[in-house]
């Protein structure tokens, strides 16, 4: 699962659902961009007119072109599917039914879209970076997730402490599963995250 952003909460409403739609479908467009032209040299503006919108309306969902690509449009329901978990799952057991759950109802376009996406991040040096930072950040965005499941502060030690583990995890299997398909670092995330549950050896 790739990193979460302050506004990749789970649609509750129209206008929720409707800026989701728009999301995917400019990350839809420019992927087919940069995989015809490059990602240097494709434009915001060239985007935007592939998707039949300005490059201001680009701009209020997108701050950068970098951000287009990072955007993962698997987020949203991820975070509701980690949150309709039955709640005497614990957080680890919570998360890794999610995955299961999120990616399997993938088809296979989808999952050739995930593997495009990621092939372009890890290619291209400033998105690599970005995506590094990406993950850094979002260690309090998921103990804010992880704290209502566990009936604790975002700040508490514990919570803090399985937010930056389970990153840790995440940035781990991203750089081993590189030039893996994307059913590999599924199933490596949910090796990796049923070590972390078991307890790691001392």
């Amino acid at each position: 699962m790739t990193p979460l952003s302050e506004d990749d909460r789970p649609a509750v409403g129209l206008r929720e659902r409707k800026k989701a739609r728009t999301k995917a479908a400019l990350q839809q467009h420019a992927l087919r961009l940069f995989g015809e032209r490059g990602y240097q040299a494709t434009t915001v503006e060239q985007i935007a007119e592939a998707a039949e919108v300005s490059p201001t309306t680009f701009f209020r969902y997108f701050p950068t072109k970098e951000d287009v690509v990072l955007y993962d449009v698997l987020d949203p329901p991820a975070i509701a599917a980690f949150r309709a978990q039955p709640a005497a799952l614990r957080p680890i057991q919570a998360l890794r039914a999610t995955m299961r759950q999120v990616f399997g109802q993938l088809s296979a376009k989808e999952l050739a879209v995930q593997r495009e996406r990621d092939r372009l991040i890890r290619s291209v040096p400033e998105l690599r970076a970005r995506m590094l930072d990406e993950f850094a950040r979002n260690i309090q965005l998921l103990a804010a997730v992880l704290a209502q499941r566990m009936g604790r502060h975002p700040d508490d030690l514990a919570v803090r402490t399985l937010a930056g583990a389970l990153i840790g995890v995440a940035i781990g299997a991203w750089y081993t599963a590189e030039d893996q398909p994307i059913s590999e670092y599924i199933a490596l995330m949910d090796a990796t995250l049923a070590q972390l549950e078991a307890g790691l050896p001392g």
